[in-house]
């Protein structure tokens, strides 16, 4: 199902609008060159603190004895991770001994998606054709029909509202030592719960999600209709979880076992742990699941923290050339009502753009380590100005080679 819309937008109206987004480019500038300086700077300083915390960490090989030599040691250990806590959800009745408990709801929608489609006419106007296309599938909230584009026909409406939920075990073992809450939390190896709803449970859900139906769709006459289905660990509210309609709930419950091996990288302090704190103020305290030695876990960290830069430096460099391009973008635009010359013009504005925004890039980068690792950075311009001169000089030896032998014929 689609629909469509042509919106018209005057060579007048269009040049307005490019010169507006000016001042949104330049803050899109300021913001990428920001994140870009910023970038580095993390960057150097995780490295840092990690490489700190890798030089004075211990390892810890038997958890499950306390050691008063580790007291307000970095250490590095394994162990099961174990919880006697019993957790329940309140609104089913239902619980387990688990580290985690978690309730998802999702329900049956009408979802819109637009896409846009625009082509410059030759009195320098723009026509937008819009479609919007409309389908039903299953949605983490309620989608509010009110606000789509064409609502008759893709109303949507919900059986029942049911909030998501996550609970965690307050108490959970390291050996002789207790987790931190953000250890505890780490732990997130959910699997399916199965579920044992009481009788009353499951006949006041029948009748309140028939009440919902009725008031929706037209009453169902004849014998009687079951509007919750329990399957597996999920609860389902409507007539058919084989033919979803739309306002039906699906109600999903996992849990984290009460024991699962962990590894655990963080200070020792008296019977728990807290971060490590390096000299630039940045910490470390983490849990990783499995079993996994100290040289592995920094080696991982490592390899993390650089691609995590990566992804920034891209997406930086990225926002640059976005940037600039919002910028100039009102030059191709003022050219509209010449096609041809504008197709030309908006190639080599972009081209442009594209190019400063990376050497703008690169060179705040260099910058920035030349303020977060100075040594390096003077060295490396060092090196790299001296195979310039090199470079140049062979050049010019060469020439000065030619000319002579030139002088001798």
């Amino acid at each position: 199902m689609s629909y469509q819309e042509t919106i018209t937008t005057s060579y007048g109206s269009r040049v307005k609008q490019s010169f507006k987004r000016i001042a949104s480019g330049f803050t899109l500038f300021l913001s990428a060159t920001a994140l870009l300086w910023w970038n580095e700077g993390n960057s150097v300083k995780t490295a840092d603190m990690l490489d700190e915390a890798q030089s004075v960490c211990e390892v810890m090989d038997n958890p499950s004895k306390k050691d008063a030599s580790l007291e307000g040691q970095l250490i590095c250990g394994t162990a099961k991770a174990v919880t006697t806590d019993s957790l329940v959800d309140k609104d089913f009745g239902i619980g387990a001994n688990a580290i985690s408990l978690k309730r998802t709801a999702e329900y049956y929608q009408w979802h819109e998606t637009k896409t846009e489609e625009t082509k410059d006419m030759k009195d320098g106007s723009e026509k937008k054709i819009i479609t919007y296309e409309y389908s039903l599938g299953w949605s983490a909230s309620p989608i509010n029909s009110g606000n789509f584009k064409k609502s008759q026909g893709h109303t949507n409406v919900v059986l029942a509202n049911i909030e998501d939920n996550s609970q965690w075990a307050e108490q959970v073992s390291f050996g002789a030592y207790q987790l931190t809450p953000n250890m505890i939390h780490s732990i997130d190896t959910y699997e399916p719960m199965a579920l044992d709803l009481s009788d009353d449970l499951l006949r006041r859900l029948d009748k309140t999600t028939q009440e919902s139906y009725e008031r929706y769709y037209t009453k169902k006459n004849g014998s009687e209709y079951n509007y919750v289905h329990v399957i597996s660990n999920q609860l389902y509210l409507g007539l058919d979880p084989s033919s979803p309609m739309v306002g039906d709930v699906r109600v999903s419950f996992e849990k984290v076992k009460p024991a699962h091996e962990v590894t655990v990288v963080a200070v020792v302090d008296g019977d728990s742990f807290k971060p490590f704190k390096a000299k630039n103020g940045y910490t470390l305290e983490k849990l990783v699941m499995g079993k996994k030695d100290m040289d592995q876990f920094f080696e991982d960290e490592h390899n993390a923290n650089t691609m995590k830069t990566w992804m920034l430096r891209i997406m930086g460099v990225m926002m640059v050339i976005g940037a600039l391009k919002l910028i100039f973008g009102f030059v191709e635009t003022l050219l509209k009502i010449v096609p041809f010359l504008s197709s030309i013009i908006g190639w080599g504005v972009g081209m442009i753009c594209s190019v400063l925004g990376f050497v703008w890039s690169l060179t705040v980068i260099a910058i920035a380590w030349l303020f977060y690792r100075p040594v390096l950075g003077i060295t490396l311009l060092a090196i790299a100005g001296f195979l310039v001169w090199l470079f140049a000089l062979g050049g010019k030896n060469k020439l000065k080679g030619v000319a002579l032998e030139s002088e001798r014929v």
